[in-house]
This record gives C-alpha cells, sequence and structure tokens, in this order.
C-alpha cells in the first residue's frame, strides 16, 4: 500500500486518477468485509471536493463513531443502528474541505467502550495478520482497514489507547496528538476528560500530514486549542541528536515478569534493542524509577473516570430523542426498555458502575479519589518531562491476543506493561505508536509520549526512530515474516 506522498506524486503526474483510487479502495472493502469486517458502512457513492491539499483526492476511512450528515452514523450501539446525523463533526469537515474522499465508516467496540474490536453491533472485527486474533480497540476497524491496504490512513478516537494498542496489534502507526489540538465537535463522547482524535497511517510522515489538517481551533469546542504557527510535516526531519527520551524500570524490567510467557519476554528484549538502536541515533536515553503503586493506579483510576463520565455523556441514549423507541406504559418504563434492548451486556455494566460512582455519598471515596490519582501521576511525568523529551516504552505486553482469551477491560495482562498508555490521556500528552518489528509471526510496537503541546518533537522524534528500525508500512501480503 502507497502512502499518502506517493499517491500525491502519483495523482499529480496523472498515472492515476481520484476515482481509480476511490473504486480499488471500495473493491478492497468489500472483499475483505467479510471476513474481517471492517466497516459498518461502505461508501456507494465519491465524494466530489477538490483542493490544494496533499490528500486531496486520497481514500481513507473513518470510525463510525464521527458525525456524517446523511450517512449512517450508529457508533457500533444497537441503540443508534439506524441513526442519521443532520450535521457533520469538525474532523469530517475538515476532511472533505481538504479533498479527502471518504470509504467508508468503520466498526468499533460499542460507543467505543473497550479495547477488544469484538462487542460491536455488527460483529467482530479480525486482525489481518491472523483472523484467529483481536486487532484491538475501540478503533478496530480503522486500524484494520489500514492494515489490510484499503486506505493509507483512518481516523479515530483514542479514550485509553483506543488507536495506540490496535495500531501496535495491526503494525501500522497510530498517533493521538495533544488533548484539545484537534477539535472533538461532533464525536460521540465517551469520556470527555479522556478523548483525543487520532488518526491510523502507513509511516509517521503520513501522521503528520493528517494532523496538520485536522489541527486548529473550533468555536464549535470549548477544549480545542489555538492553531500553532507550525506544520509537523516541516520540522519532522529536524535532527534530534541529544534529545532525551526515558523509559521506566517498573514497566520494563524483566525481573518482574519471571511468570511471564516467552512472548512477553521477547518484546521485552526486542525493546531494549530499540533502545540501543535510538542511542545510536544520537538520543540519550535513560532509565528512571516510577512509584510502582502510581503505576498499578492507572488501570482503576481510568475505569472509574471513564465509567463516570460515560455514564452521564450517554444518559440522553433513551429511545426517545432517537434510537428504537422501547414498549411501556411511562416514560421510565419506555427508556428502561429501549436501554435493555439497545445496550449490550459490557455497556450496562458500565453504565451501573459509572452510576454507582457517581452517587453523592460515593464520589468522594471513588470518583474524586480517581482524580486526585491521576494528577499526582500527571506531576510526576511533567516532573521528568522537565529533564526528558518524551517516554519511550513497549506499546503492549504481548501480540494481539486470540479472541478465545477475549477480556472485558482494557488489559489484565501484566497490569502495568498493558495499560501504562492511559497516561497519555491522563496529561493530555501527544503519544504514538509505531511498528517494532515481530514476535511469533504478530506486528508489536513502541509508543512514544512527548510533552503536552510538543506534537511536533514528538512525531519528529518518532519519524527519526521509524527511519532506523525500518518497520514503515507493513502489510502482510507484503512482508515475509
Amino acid at each position: 500500500m502507497k502512502t499518502i506522498m506517493d499517491l500525491r506524486k502519483d495523482l499529480d503526474e496523472k498515472k492515476v486518477t481520484s476515482d481509480e483510487l476511490f473504486n480499488e479502495a471500495i473493491d478492497k472493502a468489500h472483499k475483505y468485509q467479510e471476513e474481517f469486517n471492517s466497516f459498518v458502512t461502505i461508501m456507494d457513492k465519491k465524494e466530489e471536493n477538490e483542493s490544494n491539499s496533499l490528500i486531496s483526492g486520497i481514500p481513507y476511512a473513518l470510525k463510525d463513531n464521527f458525525s456524517t450528515k446523511g450517512i449512517l452514523t450508529t457508533a457500533s450501539s444497537n441503540i443508534l443502528k439506524d441513526y442519521v446525523p443532520v450535521y457533520d463533526s469538525t474532523a469530517y469537515k475538515k476532511l472533505k474541505d481538504a479533498g479527502a474522499v471518504l470509504v467508508g465508516k468503520t466498526v468499533l467496540d460499542e460507543l467505543a467502550m473497550g479495547g477488544t474490536g469484538t462487542t460491536g453491533h455488527t460483529g467482530i472485527v479480525r486482525n489481518p495478520w491472523d483472523k484467529n486474533r483481536e486487532i484491538g480497540g475501540s478503533s478496530a476497524g480503522s486500524a484494520a482497514s489500514v492494515a489490510l491496504g484499503i486506505v493509507p490512513f483512518s481516523i479515530g478516537s483514542d479514550t485509553g489507547d483506543s488507536i495506540r494498542k490496535p495500531a501496535a496489534f495491526g503494525g501500522v502507526v497510530g498517533f493521538k496528538p495533544t488533548y484539545g489540538r484537534i477539535s472533538r465537535y461532533g464525536l460521540f463522547a465517551f469520556a470527555s476528560s479522556l478523548d483525543h482524535v487520532g488518526c491510523f497511517a502507513r509511516c509517521v510522515r503520513d501522521a503528520a500530514i493528517v494532523t496538520d489538517i485536522l489541527k486548529g481551533q473550533d468555536e464549535r469546542d470549548m477544549t480545542s486549542l489555538p492553531d500553532e504557527d507550525i506544520k509537523y510535516t516541516d520540522v519532522i526531519d529536524n535532527d534530534i541528536k541529544g534529545k532525551k527520551l526515558f523509559y521506566i524500570k517498573e514497566i520494563t524490567d524483566k525481573t518482574l515478569y519471571k511468570d511471564a510467557g516467552e512472548e512477553t519476554l521477547e518484546i521485552l528484549d526486542k525493546f531494549k534493542e530499540t533502545v540501543e538502536e535510538c542511542k545510536k541515533l544520537g538520543f540519550i536515553v535513560e532509565e528512571v524509577s516510577f512509584d510502582e503503586k502510581l503505576l498499578k493506579a492507572i488501570y482503576p483510576s481510568y475505569m472509574t473516570i471513564s465509567s463516570s463520565e460515560a455514564t452521564s455523556n450517554n444518559s440522553n441514549l433513551t429511545g426517545i430523542p432517537f434510537g428504537p423507541r422501547g414498549e411501556g406504559g411511562s416514560i421510565n418504563e419506555i427508556m428502561f426498555d429501549a436501554r435493555t434492548k439497545g445496550f449490550s451486556e459490557l455497556i450496562k455494566r458500565r453504565f451501573i458502575l459509572g452510576s454507582y460512582i457517581l452517587q453523592r455519598e460515593n464520589q468522594e471515596r471513588l470518583f474524586k479519589n480517581a482524580g486526585r490519582l491521576r494528577h499526582l501521576i500527571v506531576d510526576k511525568m511533567n516532573e521528568l518531562y522537565k529533564t526528558y523529551d518524551a517516554m519511550i516504552l513497549p506499546a503492549s505486553g504481548g501480540v494481539a491476543p486470540k479472541f478465545d482469551n477475549e477480556i472485558d477491560r482494557m488489559s489484565d495482562r501484566y497490569l502495568i506493561l498493558e495499560n501504562h498508555m492511559a497516561i497519555g490521556n491522563f496529561g493530555g500528552f501527544p503519544s504514538i505508536t509505531i511498528p517494532n518489528g515481530f514476535v511469533n509471526g504478530m506486528p508489536i510496537g513502541i509508543n512514544i509520549t512527548g510533552r503536552v503541546f510538543e506534537d511536533a518533537l514528538t512525531l519528529n522524534i518518532a519519524n527519526k526512530i521509524e527511519e532506523a528500525l525500518g518497520y514503515k508500512g507493513l502489510i502482510k501480503e507484503e512482508y515475509d515474516v
């Protein structure tokens, strides 16, 4: 699969037309749909919007929790299975204005709550590298559509690791910028203080190109940031000699994983090899210590905050304003019936948990304490960022799980090693996952998390490491593992 710049060159030199690229992507989307289930909706007509941008005429996929006027938008939930919005999300509008061509809306874990890609109302999403394995979630279909070579880039959302973990499992790049860098207007809210808009791509440079298009302040999103007077693609090749990276001992020390399988140990070995490659590039890379109690608090704090915010954000999904109307003799009975039938068991458990946490008698002990832990973790990170430019860590503790090992949580495999990427959401830090080779024939990734607002430097660092590692644009059919 060609990169955005490759396709731009082909288009400019008239070696191919936008219609041909669209038709090829549509054909691939249909070809792989039954086997991998990337899409909720595949477009039957090409959008005609031309511009002078780098992505004009280039096909892409959009996660099905972004509002698209006149196009089915389900968030992969039965309660929204027939919902067609009357307005466009800002991200979708910017892509249209830039001339990008929508191929389809992609499957996600229901309402973006989950990390497996198995809870969408249209079925599970399968990993292109092994159909018996997950691609991860919640941005499952967006990751798979790029990993399959259907599109060169796709859009997702990331609340805990929902772009960056599937990117690792699918052998692609996944980037979420600083919180507020891209408007969330029209993104169905999961946990508003944690939600980020980001992208999947074949390489870091393509992620920078897409982010340059999407970033900027939006008067309809009061959390959005003013645009920087900088194009990320202009600085992505800057010299990184002397930049300082750190990794956390309590996450990467092999002696802590005596009971782990060979897979986890091999991932840690490959990570250490990557650290040595970074040093050869001119980075200063050092090990630091982080309070293990705080690291172990990441997962429960995340679940407490996200479940609470999700319960509040989705209280409008009642079957009254939209969604299948429930049955009953009163408003309460109608809503109860609609929500009982409209949500999966996983979602109902999250809402019950969130409702319990938000009860007045529980807020101080649960919700506010989770917020305090979040601040302690972010404060520690900001202290480290006074010395270092970015954190580098393995993106997961294993390869993509098999479906028979499915779990209803971010992950319970080696708690800290699996869930540390939520730190990026706690602090709103820019964070990117890039491919780091293979274990047992499956792709693995490393994650780089930078200082808040320093998206350009984070992309610059990731680009240099990607060039050195040589794992760019992985597609199974084109790569011998």
